[in-house]
């Protein structure tokens, strides 16, 4: 592997662009102390150029929301025949649609909590309140509303009484056109991460979350000391096994391929509810990708490298 180049392609226009460029840096750190030639990459008009021209033995896709996940830039990869590390174009347009996602993971048999799906016209055209009571009846309070396709927890909000809701629509609003609006499940938030190696899809260590402020969004995220974090998790081993099952069956339900992160809470009785699938997750200092590989045992740039392998071989 030490000849190889590898294209980290990190940035792009969306709203996770500095998330995604802390990713893509420590990433290729990673993998520059494996022995690989690395390469930085932004998304921008020269990336199909650079891709003929400058042709690398592999592209790791470290980009966060929109065209980094929603199988845009996955699809230009396979246009042009580039080796690549993650989830086809097909498996990510079904992960990056929170609802599309949610849907499949229920129809394998796992829990999710229970959603509605509105479009902003709907609320233009049928008056908002009335929808808003509508969803209310129907899924009860609090309620935890979330576009329904981007990361990070950007615009994610947790409603505890119908007054908030006004408000926090249109904070949604502000990152997507529709919104998921999900039954707030309590108990015990875990992330977990599965890696495809030579004994397939395996889930390594839940991370436990615990947010100071109680809600796990986009600054308790990434800034540090405001989220504390337990490798592995303060679960029962019956609960750990439930949640990693759950995570490599959403894994391979959904298509997905060599790492994805899956977001699921614990209720007091046991109970695994899944909750979204990131396939291009984070990987920054208050990542929980990285703390689940060092619970497992090995390092971000070993585990990167095998699946540069992986990806390598799968083109020849």
């Amino acid at each position: 592997m030490v000849d190889r180049t590898v294209a980290v392609l990190a940035g792009g226009l969306s709203h996770e662009r500095d998330v995604s460029l802390r990713s893509g840096r420590r990433l290729s750190a990673a993998l520059r102390a494996e022995g690989l030639t690395v390469e930085e990459w932004d998304t921008d008009a020269g990336l199909l150029e650079r891709l003929r021209t400058q042709r690398p033995d592999a592209v790791v896709v470290a980009l966060h929301g929109g065209e980094g996940e929603n199988g845009s830039v996955q699809t230009v990869l396979e246009m042009l025949d580039v080796p690549f590390v993650g989830t086809h174009s097909q498996g990510c347009r079904r992960a990056w649609d929170k609802p599309t996602a949610k849907a499949f993971v229920q129809q394998a048999g796992f829990f999710t909590p229970d959603w509605v799906v509105l479009p902003h016209s709907t609320f233009r055209e049928l008056g908002a309140q009335s929808v808003l009571d509508a969803m209310v009846e129907r899924l009860g309070l609090p309620l935890i509303l979330k576009p329904d396709q981007g990361g990070s927890a950007l615009g994610t909000q947790v409603v505890r009484e119908a007054s908030e809701l006004p408000a926090a629509m249109v904070g949604c609003f502000a990152y997507g056109d529709t919104v998921l609006a999900e039954r707030f499940v309590d108990g015990v938030e875990v992330a977990v991460t599965v890696i495809e190696g030579e004994n397939g899809a395996e889930a390594l260590p839940a991370v436990e979350i615990v947010p100071e402020s109680g809600v796990y969004d986009y600054t308790a995220r990434y800034t540090a000391g405001l989220t504390d974090f337990f490798t592995p998790a303060r679960i029962s081993d019956e609960a750990a096994k439930a949640v990693s099952e759950l995570a490599v069956g959403a894994h391979r339900w959904l298509g997905l391929r060599d790492i994805s992160r899956t977001d699921a809470v614990i209720t007091p009785d046991g109970g695994v509810h899944f909750l979204e699938v990131n396939l291009s997750p984070g990987l920054t200092e208050t990542s929980t990708v990285p703390m689940a590989v060092e619970a497992a045992g090995t390092t971000l740039g070993s585990v990167f490298a095998d699946l540069v392998a992986r990806a390598v071989a799968r083109a020849n």
